[in-house]
């Protein structure tokens, strides 16, 4: 049966159909078990149709579809004709959709969507034809129905783009959603009325802060003020299907009028902000539209928490952070399908197509390690970005949401003026993400009463636009009189509520009925509140302990054949803990987790390489030779062993950082870790660090424990994979926002990753980790040193020298010490000591001072790097070097001349550099 075959078995079949007793018992036996066809006992010959094809060569596509299945089913042709115009209009009927609240927005005619198009016409209006899977409850109906059927269903304020969907289940599942109710279900009255109260809320907010504030930047709501009541629809149904939190992340458009009338910030405080008053134990603060905020909100099912993140001006960096944050919320909870927490991004319409990050969150979303069980995806579709309206000008594809296809995600686009529908999508479009797991979108079409800010002026950029919005009446305004001519509501009850609105404004009280104050939801950070870096901390671990831990590190079933040199390096790991061989890099980490998990804390680490290590040096998860099956020991340390998740990660850098950020920003009982396959690629997510890691506390009062790992060292491998950019790290350090630490050691390394969750603080930990040195010969540690349980900040003098003796003092951090002391110890040098700065922020004046204190009456202090002079360590920490060293001594430099590069291409050049170095280093 294979596919070379496939012209021999078709003759043998089309046999078996002309005459079944015509082949042999054992094909006869075969094709008698081929599925049946609508009940039909032998379907038409191949040759046949293929025949017929070629007759009709000259048709149209659809045509000679139409035809062909036709001549081979015997059926009507017309009511071929009705079955392609019902899928005509899935497909395409988006395109005719009346989506344009200005009605600016002209779509190409879509010939598809005519009668004519498929040789019908009014003229058969009256024709019954069967519906075949259109799901409208009933099996036939005449044309002239069924025409006004898809048209209200597919081109009313509805526009739905889910055939590009490949699993059928779905696209059914979508299909009868949608055309059961023709895209326009029945609410009652209290619905309705609460649709209008959130539009009443949304106008009543944005014209109470334009007459108290005018001309203050709020990134104002108006246009899409339908938001309000589709977040309280879409949280208040999340909760009735067994929710329990709701994390929100959004830019700035709309978001003080989100924080007031849906997570029920008290007005208040946010007129406070905008009358320049703030609290000044917040640190520094942050504009107002980009505060976070969190509050319980009542919901059929049970309270629901909310949590809306805090956002900078990098719009679509929250999709990740949010997601990472739920990943985390959802671990605590023990739930494995995403049902107990709902993640929610709103995005812009220029930003969601212009911000790669987007598509980054896209292709995570499904991926062992990042997924959540979908994301809710809202765009506040302006139809302009800052200044830019054209099409032509903001992206290359149809829609802005466009890119959501990569991940077959469902597309519902809606007319935000018809709040009716709005509810409608929102609902399908939670219970979708419920039902299958996975992302779903909504394109809420709607448009920007005021310029980018209200300080902006838009009519200088689009004259057009702001004519037509100026005379366009706000939401509010249309949906009460479609209630007020419905008889839901009378004239002077919409008065009363928007009365009643401003009234509770000038109270300054919460405007959301649904707000409840926080009971148990939020995580408890409060043992990590209030700690000096000096805090002390026990994290000392026996030796018989660490033996213990790392038999069952080296332990794994006799099914699993690992690879001969990862089965080496087992063996090899299996005699350092034996104390037959000193220990390596490798061992000693893995040693940190197995003893992290022991104690029950988890651990996530996440990277391009993080299962294996770049450098094949970690091997935290084993392959199995024979099936390809994976193995990891850490999960196997205890029974009562804390969990432990390593993931390849996705080749992203910062969405997968911002993940992680979001993660350790909701967790803090976790060594989170962020591994970078080179240093250098942390480049790609300098947003994260510079937003989030670097001055989140600052700015937000946001803790985080998050590690980087971020490989670095000068090995000659040129300028793309030598540096972590180490200056950059430095240069954000300021109110002991973070810690940058060049471990040295195995010992080090591993009472670093113990110190980072066994302190009781929560500090951003940048590590410059090694590359060669996770096999250097000196670099090795025993387990005695492991044991001690403290990362020495600085590391003195090891060799045997008079400190009287002494005539200079090289300081340094990293691999450059191993060559500096090797060629120290072959030219016996004794008048020369190193010392190792371990840590370089916060820089570790006291007990540098204290190692330092036998070489007072030196007056030659040399500082050595390997980066360039305008890289690492040396203009950043210059001022902790010359405070460190005695009055009217002088400090130096020695290390590469100033370069724009990272580092030299050229293996002989890197040499002869590596060399001047350390001869300027050493030689006095």
């Amino acid at each position: 049966m294979a596919g070379g075959n496939a012209a021999y078995v078709e003759e043998i079949y089309e046999a078996y159909l002309d005459d079944p007793q015509s082949v042999s018992e054992e094909w006869r036996s075969i094709f008698d078990q081929l599925p049946k066809l609508n009940g039909v006992e032998l379907e038409a010959k191949h040759s046949q149709i293929r025949d017929q094809f070629r007759d009709l060569a000259k048709l149209g596509p659809m045509g000679r579809v139409a035809k062909a299945v036709t001549a081979a089913t015997g059926g009507d042709e017309k009511q071929v004709k009705v079955l392609q115009l019902i899928n005509a209009y899935r497909f395409r009927g988006h395109q005719h959709a009346n989506l344009d609240p200005l009605g600016l927005w002209k779509q190409e005619r879509v010939r598809d969507l005519e009668l004519s198009h498929h040789e019908l016409s009014e003229a058969d209006f009256d024709t019954v034809y069967k519906l075949g899977s259109f799901a409208i409850g009933q099996d036939s109906m005449a044309l002239g129905e069924l025409f006004k059927s898809l048209n209200r269903t597919y081109c009313g304020s509805i526009g739905a783009e889910y055939m590009h969907i490949t699993n059928t289940e779905q696209k059914r599942w979508i299909q009868q959603r949608l055309e059961s109710v023709q895209a326009k279900p029945e609410f009652d009255r209290e619905t309705k009325v609460n649709i209008l109260k959130g539009l009443v809320a949304a106008d009543g907010m944005e014209k109470y802060l334009g007459s108290k504030f005018p001309g203050a930047k709020r990134f104002s709501l108006e246009g899409g003020d339908a938001l309000i009541p589709m977040l309280k629809q879409l949280i208040g149904h999340a909760g009735t299907n067994g929710a329990k939190e709701v994390v929100i992340g959004m830019a700035h458009r709309g978001r003080l009028n989100v924080l007031v009338n849906v997570l029920g910030k008290n007005p208040s405080v946010l007129f406070d902000e905008f009358a320049g008053k703030h609290d000044e134990s917040l640190g520094a603060g942050d504009v107002k539209y980009h505060a976070g905020y969190s509050s319980d909100f009542a919901t059929p099912g049970g309270n629901v928490h909310l949590a809306l993140a805090f956002n900078p001006s990098h719009l679509e960096i929250v999709n990740p952070v949010v997601m990472g944050s739920v990943r985390a919320r959802l671990d605590r909870r023990g739930c494995k399908d995403g049902s107990s927490v709902v993640p929610v991004t709103i995005h812009g319409d220029s930003a969601i197509a212009g911000q790669g990050v987007v598509q980054e969150t896209f292709n995570m979303s499904q991926t062992r390690g990042f997924k959540v069980g979908g994301t809710v995806r809202i765009v506040i579709n302006n139809q302009v970005g800052f200044t830019t309206s054209k099409t032509e000008d903001t992206r290359s594809t149809q829609y802005c949401t466009d890119i959501a296809k990569m991940v077959q995600a469902p597309i519902f686009h809606v007319n935000s003026d018809d709040p009716e529908a709005v509810v409608f999508v929102t609902k399908l479009a939670l219970d979708y993400r419920n039902t299958f797991k996975r992302d779903v979108v909504i394109d809420l079409v709607c448009y920007r009463r005021h310029g980018h800010n209200e300080a902006d002026e838009p009519n200088a950029t689009q004259p057009l636009m702001y004519q037509k919005i100026k005379k366009h009446p706000v939401p509010r305004e249309i949906y009460a009189d479609q209630l007020t001519a419905e008889g839901v509501v009378q004239g002077h009850d919409v008065d009363k509520m928007v009365g009643d609105y401003r009234a509770a404004l000038d109270h300054g009280a919460c405007v959301v009925e649904e707000w409840r104050p926080m009971t148990e939801h939020s995580v408890d950070w409060s043992a990590y509140l209030g700690h000096e870096w000096t805090v002390p901390y026990d994290g000392s671990l026996t030796v018989d302990k660490l033996r213990e831990l790392g038999e069952k590190l080296c332990s794994y079933p006799d099914s699993v054949k690992l690879q001969s040199r990862v089965n080496k390096l087992y063996e090899d790991r299996k005699a350092m803990i034996a104390g037959e061989k000193p220990l390596d890099w490798g061992c000693a980490e893995n040693l940190a987790y197995a003893s992290v998990v022991e104690a029950g804390t988890r651990i996530r680490m996440t990277g391009q390489d993080s299962g294996r290590g770049t450098f094949f040096h970690r091997h935290a998860v084993l392959h199995n030779q024979k099936d390809a099956s994976t193995y990891m020991p850490l999960e196997h340390i205890s029974d009562s062993q804390g969990p432990i998740e390593i993931y390849d990660s996705v080749l992203s850098e910062e969405a997968a950082m911002a993940f992680e950020y979001g993660y350790s920003t909701a967790e803090p009982d976790c060594l989170n870790i962020w591994e970078a396959q080179f240093g250098d690629f942390a480049n790609g997510a300098q947003v994260v660090i510079d937003q989030f890691l670097s001055s989140g506390e600052a700015k937000w009062g946001r803790l985080c424990g998050l590690t980087l790992l971020l490989p670095h060292g000068y090995e000659g491998q040129g300028p793309e994979h030598s540096s972590a950019r180490l200056e950059r790290f430095l240069q954000l350090c300021a109110d002991h926002n973070w810690q940058v630490c060049v471990p040295s050691t195995p010992a080090q390394v591993f009472n670093m990753l113990r110190r980072q969750v066994v302190r009781p603080m929560r500090k951003p930990l940048i590590v410059m980790s090694p590359k060669s040195l996770l096999r250097h010969p000196m670099a090795v540690s025993s387990l005695e040193e492991l044991a001690e349980g403290t990362f020495k900040n600085v590391i003195g003098e090891i060799d045997d020298i008079n400190p009287a003796n002494v005539k200079r003092v090289v300081m340094c951090s990293g691999k450059v010490y191993y060559d500096l002391l090797d060629q120290r110890r072959k030219a016996e040098q004794t008048d020369v000591v190193l010392i190792r700065i371990e840590q370089l922020y916060p820089f570790p004046h006291e007990e540098l001072a204290e190692i330092l204190k036998p070489y007072q009456h030196v007056k030659d202090w040399v500082w050595c790097q390997e980066e360039p002079q305008n890289q690492g360590a040396w203009y950043c920490s210059q001022h902790h070097f010359w405070q460190a060293i005695p009055d009217g001594a002088k400090l130096s430099y020695a290390g590469r001349s100033a370069s724009a590069s990272p580092a030299v291409g050229y293996l002989s050049v890197h040499n002869q550099q590596q060399k001047a170095l350390l001869d300027d280093a050493l030689s006095i």
